[in-house]
């Protein structure tokens, strides 16, 4: 009887080491990516005088719709938002923008390309 009992837990143990791995766990399906692809341009910005400068380059491969937002340092400048330029596959694009006088702050959005 023992023996019985024996082979009983090893079968039992054999079957969940070669079933377990292919259930899936926490309610996510077995085989589907929890994390959505990679995305998004690098951007490098630089600010001499009163213009800005954006330098982006995507290493993905869905396209990436960048803009380059300007706000100025004084009240009475106007500040600017540039229109979405898109960045494809291993591109780079370059974006533009200045202020009467000073810059205050320079950033790029990112929107997925269509």
């Amino acid at each position: 009887m023992r023996l019985f009992r024996s082979l009983a837990s090893a079968a039992v143990a054999v079957a969940c080491v070669t079933v377990l791995p292919y259930v899936s766990h926490a309610g996510v399906p077995a085989g589907k990516d929890t994390e959505p692809p990679p995305f998004g341009a690098a951007c490098r910005i630089d600010v001499t005088g009163s213009r800005v400068t954006a330098h982006c380059h995507n290493p993905y491969p869905d396209p990436d719709r960048v803009s380059l937002h300007v706000e100025c340092a004084h009240w009475w400048d106007l500040d600017s938002d540039g229109t979405p330029v898109e960045a494809g596959p291993a591109q780079t694009v370059r974006l533009t923008g200045r202020c009467w006088q000073e810059v205050g702050s320079a950033w790029v959005s990112h929107l997925r390309g269509s």
